[in-house]
């Protein structure tokens, strides 16, 4: 009996490990953030842009230095290409994000989003807790390049910056014709 549940908690912690893993490198499906307005805004209109989406709370504070982090990155990166969007995830999001906004005023969309939605894009197992911030980085052909969980070293918070930057260098300059180059084609 004892060797059966050892086989099990071995099973369990093999999931475990899968679960905080990268999933990175796969196309990413559309998905949907509804904003205060009562419209939505789908990953599918940003196509040839690099797109940070963040899962947030908007109560917490890692995810609150997050968004800052982010919205210094989409006032520096906006004109290469870059696009964030932020969707809260907690109950009653849609109440707490409007007071999230005036007070961060991220720059970028900041909406809101069903867990139960956020967990299957993720491909987030339920039975395991989700750490915040939950950040996917879709490069300009639409595949997930990074995924990021709140427990990750890339949110250290003297690093963060830092870590965003070295992450969004590459995939900015990925799909872009140099200025000379079109030039020379043009002609």
């Amino acid at each position: 009996m004892s060797g059966k549940l050892c086989a099990i908690f071995l099973c369990l912690a093999f999931l475990a490990l899968g679960a905080t893993s990268d999933k990175a490198m796969r196309p990413s499906p559309d998905f949907a953030v509804s904003l205060t307005d009562g419209t939505q805004i789908h990953l599918n209109q940003y196509q040839g842009k690099v797109v940070v989406l963040a899962f947030i709370l908007t109560y917490c504070p890692h995810c609150q230095l997050t968004v800052q982090t982010l919205a210094k990155m989409q006032q520096e990166y906006e004109p290469r290409g870059l696009q964030v969007i932020a969707s809260a995830i907690e109950d009653m999001a849609s109440l707490a994000v409007p007071d999230f906004i005036k007070k961060f005023q991220p720059g970028f969309p900041v909406g809101f989003s069903p867990r139960n939605l956020v967990l299957d894009y993720l491909q987030h197992p339920v039975m395991f807790r989700l750490l915040m911030p939950q950040v996917v980085v879709i490069d300009r052909k639409g595949i997930i390049r990074t995924q990021l969980a709140g427990d990750d070293k890339f949110f250290d918070k003297a690093e963060q910056e830092k870590n965003f930057r070295e992450l969004l260098e590459p995939l900015l300059k990925e799909g872009t014709v140099p200025p000379l180059a079109r030039r020379k084609k043009a002609k």
